[in-house]
């Protein structure tokens, strides 16, 4: 099929470059014409494993080109994926001006029956009102042609997206066209025929099911940051916790683990959204303002845990490994790591920083902090030390080694990923989460 997909950033990187590989010919269209030279020179503005390989295929084989004209792409393809980016707005809700952007141009440059397709995350309501305006165009030329908004959410998990998309637990499609149906089917005819869901529905709830999806998994983060501060309190194990609740199937093991909150540029912006969505329509919200309220809490509590062991961090220089919000990514949108440096500048203390992708990102948010080249770099000569982001390459360093570099032993784990007697033999004072 001949596909264009609207906006260059993560998912439709993801989308364009995928359906690309499964043989389409499809057109990328951005509106930066940075991202776009880039591109075509086979350069990811994003990290994503997997990705890079992905793109040289298809651009080797012509199935994939990139350009800032979306009359082009759109009048050059037969189906339009808007993928562009919806922002929180002052009052936390999406900001949808991107996609109304999108669809304005859908409704000027439309040449023949076309099926456009909401891959970004939108509130409830969003393809109602893309109808409108495309509606509204066409009426302004004079013209009458047909075409079928849709809504697809994404479910892509950053760092494993390449899996995420060919092999989802379910695609979630909101349609009541019989011919957008098929048009559909025919675009994840090559994913499906592996066994995998589509799921066809109203549009409205496909709309709902993508946020609330993402309200679950963060409810269920903060529930169990929650509960780690019991086990705390009484001296119960938050891991034994977990594994205990999600032996019962009707809860299962997945997002049960506690740490320093969650980030990234999903769950904090949905969950925000969803919470507006809910208030704008006289709906209860509470459990949402709890959610997000813990997850705040949760990130300002891991610069206390070292003060309990180094009272006085004036003038101390502490280590941070893990800035991204989440290990394969480079993404630190709300993540905790820029709360916990914060904190730390705030208390006085010196900070130097180690992450295996997000230094780059990281040295245009952050500022009066250390950057270093590796994990013991960072921990040289440091009075304490933070693991944020659970990285592998995290998990098995030599940590006598780092524990001798270090100038006092003062170690957070953020995210659970030592035992407590190995660092206990190793000389560090540990503490960690829940346990």
């Amino acid at each position: 099929m001949k596909i264009c997909v609207v906006g260059s950033g993560y998912v439709g990187l993801v989308v364009g470059i995928i359906l690309a590989d499964y043989g389409n010919d499809i057109i990328c269209v951005d509106v930066d014409e940075t991202k776009i030279a880039k591109l075509k020179k086979q350069e990811l503005p994003i990290y994503e494993p997997g990705l890079s390989g992905l793109l040289n295929r298809a651009v080797e084989e012509g199935r994939i080109e990139f350009t800032t004209d979306i009359k082009k792409g759109i009048q050059e393809t037969e189906v339009v994926f808007i993928a562009v980016g919806t922002p929180p707005d002052k009052d936390h809700k999406a900001d949808l001006q991107y996609v109304y952007s999108v669809a304005k141009s859908i409704g000027r440059n439309i040449n023949k029956y076309t099926v456009i397709i909401d891959k970004s995350t939108v509130p409830v309501g969003t393809a109602d009102e893309v109808t409108k305006i495309i509606s509204s165009e066409l009426k302004t030329r004079g013209t009458d042609h047909e075409f079928d908004v849709v809504s697809n959410p994404e479910f892509l998990r950053e760092g494993n997206a390449i899996k995420d998309f060919t092999n989802p637990d379910r695609i979630v499609i909101g349609t009541e066209s019989e011919k957008a149906m098929k048009v559909m089917q025919q675009i994840y005819r090559g994913i499906a025929r592996t066994g995998k869901p589509i799921m066809f529905t109203d549009v409205k709830s496909a709309e709902i099911i993508k946020y609330a999806s993402n309200a679950m998994l963060a409810t269920r983060i903060s529930f169990m940051n929650m509960v780690s501060h019991l086990c705390e309190t009484v001296g119960g194990n938050i891991k034994e916790v977990a594994k205990g609740m999600g032996l019962d199937d009707r809860i299962g093991p997945r997002f049960l683990q506690a740490g320093a909150g969650y980030g990234g540029s999903c769950f904090p912006k949905d969950v925000k959204a969803l919470i507006q969505t809910l208030e704008e329509h006289s709906c209860v919200a509470e459990i949402l303002l709890a959610v997000e309220e813990i997850n705040q809490l949760q990130k300002h509590s891991i610069v206390p845990k070292l003060k309990s062991m180094l009272p006085d961090l004036t003038g101390k220089t502490i280590a941070i490994w893990g800035l991204a919000f989440k290990p394969k990514t480079d993404d630190m949108r709300e993540a905790p790591a820029t709360i916990i440096i914060s904190d730390l500048q705030k208390s006085g203390a010196k900070v130097k920083v180690f992450d295996p992708e997000a230094m780059d990102v990281a040295k245009t948010i952050l500022s009066d902090v250390i950057f270093c080249s590796n994990p013991y770099e960072a921990a040289e000569d440091a009075h304490g030390l933070i693991l944020v982001t659970e990285w592998n390459e995290f998990r098995n360093l030599d940590m006598e080694k780092v524990r001798k570099i270090m100038k006092s032993p003062y170690l957070v784990d953020g995210r659970n990923v030592y035992n407590a007697e190995d660092m206990k033999k190793a000389g560090f004072k540990y503490i960690s989460i829940g346990r």
